[in-house]
């Protein structure tokens, strides 16, 4: 028989299943192979969904389950959309326990996002018809690929949606194992039709601007006042690095989608203005946000009642809450992938390849709640290696663990020994632009004083997720002698020289030439920060420190990845050393 809950469409034989692995044919009916599988539960900010303009900063609880109708290059929740299938455990979670903990935790709606809820699709419409009941608000994040009834079962019992486009084109969707892009902006007509409140994102990768721009001339012939989210692509998974746009190029982008759109949001680009929404008509900055993790922002500031006086009261929808809800650790958004992404990063190193195996250690994180010291030890050299022997004792990989602490130590003792006494210059960590300084706390500012520098980021009194921004007399003030970037979310140096100078920004840093960039992932989420913590020694002190990078490259890769050291071949993975070409 044939699935109807998504336009894909599946011929699903007796007791098998289709594309997404969720639904199976039983005695001729179609049900969840897993319901009420939840994966997450926790509450978290609106903007981190992300919705805009949606109750803006009302805390919501967020669900997920596992899988996904789509398979789409780089995906940022390939995790649950895939590698955790592999794991049958079920998490036991009614609707009933999900409202109770939703109206615990004083949240006033619920959210289903992180994978797409056509994959739960009976579990996701029984627990919007509970929060109905319950008086708590309803929505999700999805693609949108749902068959125009299931949709229509939905609309009645939803109350917002953020529609995430892959782009305009058939081609967009085929690569994504659907089978064209109709069924979206059918679905997304018909529910800004039914008076849903929607906002749509939709991916930016380089090379791509038409499918964005011809979106955008989509959207606005619905309404030239649906928020429109740019998500900069960023390579995660093995898709290939030279797909991935720069925040200049996403910016210039989104500049153009203006002359159709009246808010245009760009996310993924840390120190960005373009997350502000600024009247159509006065040109006031109405709520000015930030960056706050993948796929996620925080509010700064607002206008009185979120308006200006000549901005139409009804672009947004609900009150403007007075408390912002902000979440702990790794909670929030997508910021949850990146964890279990972290742990996977050290897993490969002791060996594990097998996805089943890695799905159990994942479910064991979960149900133990170590995400929370996960999130302090791995900023922290020192207890880093802690984490590495955590791992390697669940995964049965002792021997292996105590090996990669061992080169880990002897690198570090070894580049700390020569900095003890040594005269520190002041350094300064950014991600993306200049102006977005990376939490003191944070392990790339930890690298810096084990090089031999003095972390200026530990001076700012704030800070947000994975840092703030900061003012131009900050960053005066604090003048950094060397400035580097984030090998996570990062922006060529460049461009770097370019923003400073555009800003009017001035620093010992600046007159020097002293801006480096990281290579992803040498400096944050997985062992490869002893390669980090080795390039940096080398720019801090030349005169003490001569590693050989890619010598020390290839040494680590060879041992830890099974694999030689290609400069050419990166990308933005946690657990993958190289890309695709």
């Amino acid at each position: 028989m044939k699935c109807n809950i998504c336009e894909i469409g599946c011929e699903l034989a007796e007791g098998k299943s289709g594309q997404c692995r969720m639904y199976i044919n039983k005695n001729g009916q179609i049900i969840e192979r897993f319901p009420n599988t939840y994966f997450t539960m926790f509450p978290v900010s609106i903007e981190t969904v992300p919705l805009l303009h949606f109750y803006p900063r009302g805390k919501f609880l967020q669900v997920c389950t596992i899988g996904c109708n789509f398979k789409c290059e780089g995906c940022i929740s390939e995790i649950l959309a895939s590698r955790l299938l592999s794991t049958n455990k079920k998490s036991g979670i009614s609707n009933e326990n999900v409202i109770n903990k939703a109206l615990d935790e004083d949240c006033i709606g619920i959210v289903f996002c992180l994978n797409d809820p056509a994959v739960s699709y009976f579990t996701f419409r029984d627990l919007a018809k509970k929060a109905r009941q319950n008086n708590l608000l309803i929505g999700c994040s999805t693609n949108g690929y749902f068959t125009e009834n299931a949709l229509k079962e939905l609309i009645p019992l939803i109350d917002f949606v953020n529609i995430g486009i892959k782009g305009y084109s058939d081609e967009r969707y085929i690569s994504c194992g659907a089978r064209g892009s109709g069924p979206v902006f059918r679905n997304l007509k018909l529910l800004k039709e039914s008076d849903v409140h929607v906002e749509v994102s939709t991916i930016y990768i380089k090379g791509s601007e038409d499918e964005v721009i011809n979106s955008a001339k989509f959207v606005s012939s619905l309404s030239e006042d649906i928020p429109f989210q740019v998500m900069r692509f960023v390579p995660f998974g093995d898709a290939a690095p030279q797909i991935e746009p720069t925040i200049r190029e996403s910016e210039g982008l989104c500049d153009k989608l203006t002359q159709y759109l009246n808010y245009v949001y760009l996310f993924n680009s840390p120190g960005t203005d373009h997350l502000n929404t600024v009247c159509p008509e006065c040109s006031k900055i109405i709520f000015q946000r930030e960056f706050f993790g993948p796929m996620g922002s925080r509010t700064l500031s607002y206008l009185p009642q979120g308006g200006c006086e000549c901005s139409n009261p009804a672009f947004f929808r609900g009150e403007v809450s007075e408390v912002s809800h902000h979440e702990p650790g790794f909670m929030g958004g997508y910021r949850i992938t990146r964890a279990l992404e972290m742990i996977h990063a050290i897993l490969v190193c002791l060996g594990i390849k097998d996805d089943h195996k890695l799905a159990e250690i994942w479910a064991n994180v979960m149900e133990t709640g170590y995400l929370e010291e996960l999130h302090t030890s791995s900023q922290d050299l020192d207890s880093y290696f802690d984490v590495i022997e955590h791992f390697a004792a669940l995964a049965d990989r002792k021997k292996e663990g105590m090996e990669l602490v061992a080169y880990m130590r002897k690198k570090l003792d070894f580049i700390r020994s020569v900095t003890n006494d040594i005269e520190r210059p002041r350094v300064y960590y950014c991600m993306g632009y200049p102006l977005f300084a990376l939490n003191g706390e944070r392990i790339e500012n930890n690298l810096v004083e084990a090089a031999g520098g003095e972390s200026v980021n530990k001076l700012i009194d704030r800070e947000g997720k994975p840092g703030v921004g900061i003012s131009h007399n900050e960053f005066a003030e604090m003048n950094p002698v060397f400035i580097f970037i984030s090998g996570f979310l990062s922006t060529p140096v460049s461009d770097s020289y370019a923003y400073c100078k555009k800003h009017g920004l001035s620093a010992d840093a600046l007159k020097n030439r002293r801006i480096y960039g990281l290579r992803p992932l040498w400096d944050f989420g997985s062992p490869r920060w002893i390669l980090g913590l080795m390039y940096i020694a080398n720019k801090l002190h030349p005169e003490k420190f001569n590693f050989d990078i890619d010598k020390e490259a290839n040494q680590f890769y060879k041992r830890f990845y099974g694999v030689s050291f290609d400069s050419s071949r990166h990308n933005r993975s946690f657990y993958s050393v190289s890309s695709r070409q």
